[in-house]
């Protein structure tokens, strides 16, 4: 009697439409053509490598098994004073703060802990590519709501518009990826009047606080006390300290929230590397890595945006991120009537410099002839990729 053959059991797939992100795809189309990599947002450099050696002091000091759950008590308590130094807001390190294993993980952790099958969650496109798949997994129903072409300003009318009886939360994300807009102060406090008659909880996505520029100041959630009430606000150690691969971020947010939002993150990842988070607590004694970062990286889109204004790209603002949009119309390749994937992957193969389209931002593909370059790398790796950017 012969055995039946060995079968994989097929299922319907909780992300039907998802496949490898643009950002995966890009990196490794880079690598085969060895193209300068602007695509994917992550630096080229090393961190201080004093924070390393935090790390190894961590270790050797033996903090080695499980901190507790919502995080190493010493990094919530770094959190609460940066957080009440910065923008205003006294938060308890112990019932309002928690340490994730980044950003990501934070927002799908906030979105499962809020939303009911069918509650609908609102995204201003374009956004990170995360967003929606993590609103589908909670069983909720995104509602794209796009920023203004061209500008990518809040559009207040089309936000409430879109607002419903069954609205159970708003995500923005400012400093803004992917493209490089920062909200106001008059921003945030309209927003905080249209929510202030409705239940909608806010998350704020703010892994780029650090980075604005030209004398702006990061108008986080916090610092309006209508928002920071019905918030969860998203930080990341990993953007800000130069440490992508530690993924290591927080959330602050109310008790209440914060309660709900534990209880999923004790089941899905129930705790964060714990050397890592002894040495960033350490680390954080010394405000001045933060507080320097929007000249270092000023210094870098300054550098990037003065080489690409000799060629024909049409630079975007660039009020804030590690990123800069460009528009590619006036260029004077053939190739510029291209599909903006398409062109990113010619630039990619022909020109050797990744970008990413911002396309692939948007749900339904929206095509403005705009790509997004990345900047957080070493000064001679941009000279080197503007060097291959002259050509067009």
């Amino acid at each position: 009697m012969t055995s039946p053959a060995p079968r994989t059991p097929t299922f319907p797939s909780r992300l039907p439409n998802v496949g490898t992100t643009i950002f995966s795809v890009m990196s490794a189309l880079a690598t085969e053509h060895n193209a300068v990599n602007l695509g994917q947002g992550f630096p080229d450099f090393d961190c201080d490598p004093a924070l390393v050696d935090a790390v190894t002091q961590a270790m050797r000091a033996g903090h080695n098994q499980y901190p507790p759950m919502p995080g190493a008590p010493a990094l919530r308590q770094a959190m609460a004073a940066k957080i009440q130094a910065l923008y205003g807001l006294a938060c308890d390190p112990n019932t309002e703060i928690t340490v994730t294993a980044g950003a990501t993980q934070a927002i799908l952790t906030a979105l499962l802990a809020v939303v009911q099958p069918g509650d609908e969650v609102i995204v201003l496109e374009p956004c990170y590519d995360s967003y929606v798949p993590n609103i589908e997994l909670a069983g909720g129903v995104p509602v794209r709501v796009p920023l203004t072409p061209g500008s990518f300003r809040p559009d207040f009318d089309r936000i409430a518009a879109a607002l419903t009886p069954r609205t159970r939360a708003l995500l923005i994300n400012s400093p803004h990826n992917p493209s490089g807009t920062v909200w106001s102060a008059a921003d945030m406090q309209r927003l905080q009047d249209l929510l202030a008659p409705t239940d909608v909880l806010l998350i704020s996505d703010e892994v780029y606080e650090h980075m604005v520029f030209d004398g702006q100041a990061h108008q986080s959630a916090a610092r309006f006390p209508g928002l920071a009430a019905r918030a969860f606000i998203i930080s990341s150690f990993g953007k800000t300290y130069h440490v992508t691969g530690w993924k290591v971020g927080t959330v602050v947010a109310p008790a209440a929230l914060t309660a709900e939002f534990r209880k999923v993150h004790q089941f899905n990842v129930f705790t964060v590397n714990t050397p890592m988070q002894h040495a960033l607590a350490s680390y954080m004694a010394n405000p001045a890595p933060y507080v320097e970062l929007p000249a270092f990286y000023q210094r870098k889109r300054d550098l990037f945006r003065e080489g690409l204004a000799g060629t024909r790209f049409r630079l975007l603002p660039g009020e804030g991120t590690y990123f800069q949009c460009v528009e590619i119309s006036n260029l004077a390749v053939p190739e510029r009537d291209l599909p903006e994937g398409d062109f990113c992957q010619w630039l990619t193969k022909e020109i050797g410099v990744a970008a990413i389209p911002l396309s692939a931002f948007y749900g339904n593909g929206f095509d403005q002839k705009v790509v997004r370059f990345c900047f957080a790398k070493k000064d001679d790796t941009l000279r080197e990729a503007l060097k291959r950017l002259a050509r067009l």
